[in-house]
């Protein structure tokens, strides 16, 4: 069964949108960057789950960041993705983290800063605060200020896999919508074995096996750094050219790891000397 795919579904007899993402080999390439303790491995997972989904209830094109920030031993947890359902993310923390430490105490008073940046048109950006239990609320509260539209999210990660649902109202005319209180409780019953281990064609059999469900193709999600050693070069040309070279006298290299992969991006004395002649190749290997 393959893993790391967003699915969509609309019930035929109710005004009502659901979707739903098992990840796996994705979430893996994030952690592998970083020795994460098992908390944050958690948040992360739960992280790319959301930020996939929301990505999917947006029609646009162009990049998504969804960060958490606060003063607690966590300052920042930030996946980005693309509405091609391609992510990198990374977190930062100090100290030691309880297995079980709940958002609040690995985050103290935090916020999350959802962030739209389309290929056309004008950034937005929304912002609610992480003043609820756990991620999952805090982005129905996100989906209630911002858009109105009755939301369930459910969040799950165990450090090998991560998963989500999202149930939403449709955009309509009709403020009474029975058929979503019935389908909200079907899909708050959902637990984390039956969304790691099933197919989405069993889960939502499972789930609303009275209802009449349409399931659309499913969309590969994938892991996508955007970093190279092109890119690395010009964050180097951006310094003083007298600062890279003592450092370069000093190590005998210079050497520049990727926050978001393990890439390593390694440059010597001809290297320096091609990015401060402004004539570095993009193709130049690593």
């Amino acid at each position: 069964m393959s893993k790391d795919l967003l699915h969509r579904y609309l019930f035929d007899n109710a005004e009502v949108r659901g979707e739903m993402v098992q990840l796996e080999n994705s979430y893996q390439e994030i952690l592998a960057a970083h020795d994460y303790p098992v908390a944050l491995q958690h948040i992360i997972g739960q992280l790319m789950a959301a930020t996939s989904l929301l990505t999917a209830t947006i029609k646009f094109t162009g990049d998504i960041s969804v960060q958490l920030q606060g003063d607690g031993p966590v300052s920042l947890a930030v996946i980005n993705g693309s509405n091609l359902q391609a992510l990198r993310g990374i977190a930062r923390w100090k100290g030691e983290l309880a297995d079980d430490a709940s958002l609040t105490e690995l985050f103290g008073q935090g916020i999350m800063v959802i962030t739209l940046t389309p290929d056309e048109g004008e950034r937005y950006q929304g912002i609610v605060s992480l003043e609820h239990a756990d991620l999952a609320a805090c982005l129905e509260e996100y989906f209630n200020q911002s858009e109105q539209l009755p939301t369930v999210i459910r969040l799950f990660a165990d450090g090998k896999q991560a998963a989500g649902m999202l149930l939403q109202v449709l955009p309509t005319e009709n403020k009474e919508n029975e058929e979503f209180e019935h389908l909200s409780a079907l899909t708050h019953t959902i637990k984390s074995e039956e969304l790691f281990g099933l197919t989405a064609e069993e889960v939502l059999h499972r789930l609303y096996h009275q209802e009449e469900v349409r399931l659309f193709d499913p969309i590969d999600v994938t892991f996508k750094c955007s970093c190279s050693k092109e890119r690395s070069a010009k964050a180097l040309a951006t310094l003083e050219q007298a600062e890279v070279e003592a450092i370069l006298a000093e190590e005998g290299k210079i050497e520049m790891d990727c926050e978001y992969c393990p890439a390593v991006y390694n440059f010597d004395s001809i290297d320096i000397a091609a990015i401060f002649a402004g004539n570095m190749s993009a193709d130049k290997q690593q």
